[in-house]
């Protein structure tokens, strides 16, 4: 049988909520044992047990701003788990509100990361600033987009009116997020305060909705309410088009060519790469299949004289390269012979 200072034991009598099994272990031991990393007030907030936590606190003196490797105090963990009760104790204790742990996260942000709004309005309560940004120019507000919930979001616009317009180090507002992560109602709530904005990739909202592989209406709601340019490029010439062919969006790639009128074959500025070109490049057989049905040029080729057929060779997409031969796509007998060989051995 373990040792009663045994801190795995200690943990685990935290975890499942065995008080009176705690305290007696910490009588026979004398009091706490010293431990690494995680103390068993992190291990109590983290799982919500309020009871130990008082006890801990109250009846052993632990101390409620220990760190962890990760310089987590017992707040970070009660907040980023939603446990109310544990955070309004800690912070009547006299918590640090803002405190940061590794990456400069403060509970706030901790908070964010669940759809939980009382325990966010707890900690605005007591003073956190939703403002505050962690290593990479995060803000709560920017957690909470990702998040996409209208409910958090509103009220932290109630908070600071101009959260909204906040960017993190590469220049990524709220709106990117929110469309990154496919949340309508978020992008509907942040589109009436927000203006047009670009990343340090030069990415507009627009194309963001792209980048993950989001539904159409997404792209949709932004085009209606921000009139955004469909030409608009980031860094590498890639225009709206070209990534919706990197991320195998059929249906955002019909609308755009049909209903919008963009050029199916239209060149990214810098690769000169079609939207073809993207597709077979990243194997994705149905996307080509697409471009090919709306007029893409099947002969078109990059600036090294690349074709379709050879990127998807290139790639190993053995699928789509397959279904380019059997088109008929080829540069020389000869090439064509060797890709064919290959092919098959790979089948």
């Amino acid at each position: 049988m373990a040792p009663p200072e045994d801190p795995r034991r200690l943990c685990k009598l935290v975890q499942e909520g065995r008080l009176c099994a705690l305290q007696d272990e910490l009588r026979a031991a004398g009091g706490c044992p010293e431990m690494v990393g995680d103390t068993l007030l992190h291990c109590a907030a983290r799982h919500g047990r309020r009871d130990i936590l008082a006890y801990l606190t109250e009846a052993w003196g632990m101390d409620i701003e220990a760190t962890n490797r990760d310089y987590k105090r017992p707040l970070h963990e009660a907040a980023s788990m939603g446990h109310r009760d544990c955070v309004l104790y800690l912070l009547g204790r006299g918590a640090a509100v803002d405190c940061l742990k590794k990456a400069d996260w403060t509970p706030l942000m901790m908070a964010c990361t669940r759809k939980n709004l009382e325990v966010i309005q707890d900690l605005v309560e007591h003073g956190a600033n939703p403002l505050l940004k962690n290593k990479d120019g995060w803000n709560s507000f920017h957690i909470a987009s990702r998040e996409g919930d209208p409910l958090i979001l509103q009220y932290l616009l109630t908070v600071c009116p101009d959260a909204w317009k906040t960017e993190s180090k590469i220049r990524r507002t709220p709106l990117h997020t929110a469309a990154m992560h496919g949340h309508l109602e978020a992008v509907k709530m942040l589109l009436k305060r927000a203006q047009t904005h670009s990343d340090s990739h030069r990415r507009c909202p627009v194309r963001r909705s792209f980048d993950n592989g989001q539904k159409l209406h997404i792209f949709q709601v932004l085009l209606k309410y921000q009139q955004a340019c469909l030409s608009a490029e980031d860094s590498l010439g890639a225009q709206a088009l070209h990534r919706a062919a990197v991320t195998g969006q059929d249906e955002a790639i019909h609308f755009l060519v049909s209903e919008l009128g963009v050029d199916v074959d239209v060149r990214a500025a810098s690769t000169r790469l079609t939207a073809l070109l993207c597709a077979a490049k990243e194997g994705h057989r149905s996307t080509v299949q697409t471009l090919l049905s709306l007029g893409a040029d099947i002969s078109s080729k990059d600036e090294r004289n690349r074709s379709a057929l050879h990127l998807a060779c290139a790639g190993q997409h053995v699928a789509c390269a397959q279904f380019l031969l059997q088109l008929g796509l080829k540069d020389s007998e000869d090439m064509t012979g060797t890709l064919a060989q290959e092919l098959t051995a790979r089948a």
